[in-house]
């Protein structure tokens, strides 16, 4: 089916449809702004009076929320569309902040900024990544990538302007200026977003044999395929491994390869622009060798990764803390890449928000195993290194698990 007009943006739709990239990585960035959690975090326990655990508790109910809101609301996308539910995810987002901004407790905050607020990003994140899939059969993986790196790019925005304005006004008042800035930004740009007539494909472009076999598998369907729990669970542990990572950059830095605080501070601002690169890249390599030898090839990176800082511990020196854990972020961030493309090039796209939406609770689950299996170890060892063994075990699980399910259901490309 052609497209009803030849222009998009006052462009050829070929051309014009890049546009919902760039939107999508600009909103991207706005709902990204969560990663930046941890400059709030000694602020807020200096006026809550709260320890450690408190000030994350906030940040894992928000993921939580937010990758359990993404199966809920996938049916919700393809009945309304992307504008509607980015403009009421917006909105959404918005007051998650603005009323954490009001808290006059831990627990206030975590049902504002953590329920409220992980609602709305489970609302907005699922939108652009629909339209890119759409809108991109042929560069899939590669758009698909490009519009979610915003949200791996973000802390290195939101992070030092967040820090720079609670030391200004204080972590509650900043809360209001991000609540207001994501609430504009995701409205506004989410407002073009829609997606291309049924059947629509560029003109120069023809499936393969087995993209045209393909099916179109309900949620139903999908769950009763090997390949949809190999995937579910081959993401489930790179979000371990990733977040992992996340949350022990910088004490690890410190305590295991003897950084300086101000050198392993700046070294995640570092390992966000690798979280971030990890999308597009590991999105072209999904175009270019598909789904399951990408897969392979990002669980096989972590279980080196891991086994590297394990080996470096007893003196391996900043390098291989760099290079260690720049390549856990880098493929944390592909995973953001390959699990979508794969939902769509596996089950199809005519049913891929609910879909998608089921298959992103391998990261709610993630999140919260990661953070709880990280500082289990430490307290119980006395040690980060005890966290590298069990990482490079459960990623050569996952390359098992990958090898034995991560195929192609019912001629699936």
């Amino acid at each position: 089916m052609a497209a009803p007009s030849t222009t998009l943006f006052g462009m050829p739709v070929e051309r014009g449809r890049w546009v919902f990239v760039l939107l999508g990585l600009a909103i991207n960035l706005a709902i990204g702004s969560i990663y930046a959690w941890s400059v709030f975090r000694k602020p807020l326990e200096k006026v809550f009076a709260v320890g450690a655990t408190e000030s994350l508790l906030p940040f894992v109910v928000f993921l939580a929320v937010f990758a359990l809101t993404m199966p809920l609301v996938g049916g919700l996308l393809d009945r309304y569309g992307p504008r509607l539910l980015s403009v009421a995810g917006g909105v959404i987002v918005g007051a998650g902040w603005l009323l954490g901004s009001q808290a006059t407790s831990m627990t206030m905050l975590t049902l504002a900024y953590g329920l409220i607020g992980g609602a709305g990003v489970g609302i907005v994140y699922n939108c652009p990544i629909a339209v890119a899939a759409r809108w991109f059969p042929d560069r899939r993986g590669f758009a698909v990538g490009a519009a979610v790196l915003g949200f791996g790019l973000s802390p290195l925005l939101t992070a030092p302007l967040a820090n720079a304005l609670i030391a200004s006004i204080g972590p509650l008042a900043t809360m209001a200026y991000v609540g207001v800035g994501a609430l504009v930004v995701i409205v506004l740009l989410g407002l073009p977003l829609r997606f291309p007539p049924a059947g629509w494909a560029p003109a120069d472009w023809a499936p393969t044999a087995a993209q045209a076999g393909a099916s179109e598998l309900t949620r139903a369907e999908m769950v009763r395929t090997g390949a949809f729990w190999g995937l579910w669970l081959c993401f489930f542990i790179g979000t371990v491994a990733g977040l992992m990572a996340i949350g022990i950059a910088a004490p690890v830095g410190q305590e295991v390869f003897l950084l300086s605080a101000a050198t392993a501070a700046a070294l995640v601002g570092v390992f966000a622009i690798f979280n971030g690169a990890g999308r597009p890249l590991f999105g072209a390599l999904v175009d270019r060798f598909g789904t399951r030898r990408t897969a392979i090839g990002n669980l096989g990176l972590i279980a080196a990764a891991a086994l590297l800082l394990w080996a470096g511990s007893a003196g391996g020196g900043w390098s291989v803390y760099i290079i260690g854990f720049a390549t856990l972020w880098l493929c944390l961030g592909g995973w953001l890449a390959i699990a979508p493309a794969c939902t769509a090039a596996y089950c199809g796209t005519r049913h891929y928000s609910p879909n998608y939406g089921l298959v992103f609770t391998a990261y709610g689950m993630g999140a919260i195993v990661g953070n709880l299996l990280a500082g289990t170890l430490r307290d119980v060892v006395g040690s980060y290194t005890a966290v590298f063994l069990p990482v490079a075990g459960l990623a050569l699980l996952g390359v098992g698990i990958a090898v034995l399910l991560l195929r192609p259901p019912f001629g699936a490309a």
